[in-house]
């Protein structure tokens, strides 16, 4: 999505809450410790794709709220990247691949290959670490 489509149809101003942007970066370390547990297997790549969806999500949501802004569209957050931090538009790219993917999970029951995951996990690990430091540089 149009990154001044979102600025003007889903985009508002918070006051930065720390508090919550360190709640937001600790579940996702559970999370993420939780996913590298996980067995990958037919069964399991839609449901660990999803998570790190997840977690990708979340910690682009800290991203805005460190910058005092909030979005419920998941689209804006990726857009929000892409415009701010135009040096990792590879990473946004594939952000954008994964919510595709984890849309087609979620809302038509896709089953994922275990290859696609293990293929691709050390990117989404790799977007995960990128969004955390980015979330802590002060």
């Amino acid at each position: 999505m149009d990154w001044d489509i979102c600025k003007k149809e889903h985009i508002r101003e918070v006051s930065t809450d720390k508090d919550k942007i360190e709640s937001i970066l600790k579940m996702c370390s559970v999370r993420l410790n939780f996913a590298k547990k996980q067995e990958i297997n037919d069964e399991t790549a839609s449901l660990i794709t999803e998570n790190y969806y997840e977690i990708i999500k979340e910690l682009l949501t800290a991203l805005l709220l460190k910058n005092g802004l909030k979005s419920g569209n998941h689209e804006c957050l990726i857009s929000y990247f892409k415009k701010n931090y135009p040096n990792y538009e590879y990473e946004a790219n594939i952000i954008y691949e994964l919510k595709n993917m984890r849309n087609r999970i979620n809302y038509d029951g896709f089953f994922i290959e275990k290859q696609y995951l293990i293929k691709n996990k050390m990117e989404f690990e790799h977007i995960i670490e990128l969004l955390i430091r980015l979330t802590k540089e002060v």
